[in-house]
């Protein structure tokens, strides 16, 4: 397979072989020994699954957070990328700004392994739902609730209150995961796609 793309694009096969390195390090790819990569693709059941894993382990981070009192201010920088992204209609940077909120999020519980698992899941997911934002032409609109529920576990992690921090973390990654993957498949209306052309 490296071969026919390095021939299609007329590179050397160690090329394409070092960006599907890259790819797969981002989560836009899976490699398995002995086989070809091939882009991550996940059911509707195993986005599903996925949230209620988050919310689990994002659950535990915010607890853990909330308990040591951190600083939250590469928090309130990714959900104003969030808000900018938003009110410009910029997928990307929205997606870019959610992928760090809930990586710091992470990281702030202070548990090294806790962040290295939520690195393995986090990459492929994000990796996955921008080929889905992006092949569906979605606006950022289905965010506009999200973004509030993103301030509110960071003024619960002001707040300090470890438990209730940890259920409403729980509550609204089951909340997303029940929306998410209709959301994915909805495209532009008709008028904008029109207009697109």
């Amino acid at each position: 397979m490296e071969g026919t793309w390095a021939q299609k694009f007329g590179v050397a096969q160690g090329s394409i072989r070092e960006a599907i390195n890259i790819l797969a390090q981002e989560g836009f790819v899976v490699k398995a020994p002995g086989r070809s990569a091939r882009v991550v693709n996940l059911s509707e059941e195993d986005v599903l699954e996925l949230y209620a894993l988050r919310g689990a382990l994002e659950g535990l981070a915010a607890r853990l957070a909330a308990e040591k009192k951190p600083d939250i201010s590469k928090l309130e920088r990714a959900i104003n990328t969030m808000r900018q992204a938003a009110k410009k209609n910029r997928c990307q940077d929205l997606l870019d700004g959610d992928l760090e909120f809930h990586l710091e999020l992470c990281g702030l519980s202070g548990n090294s392994h806790l962040l290295e698992h939520a690195r393995r899941i986090l990459l492929p997911f994000f990796a996955f739902v921008r080929i889905r934002v992006l092949a569906s032409g979605q606006s950022t609109s289905a965010w506009d609730r999200d973004l509030e529920a993103h301030q509110r576990i960071i003024d619960l992690l002001r707040e300090g209150e470890g438990d209730v921090i940890e259920q409403y973390v729980r509550r609204v990654m089951t909340r997303f995961g029940m929306t998410a993957y209709d959301n994915w498949e909805k495209g532009p209306p008709a008028s904008k796609k029109r207009s697109k052309r």
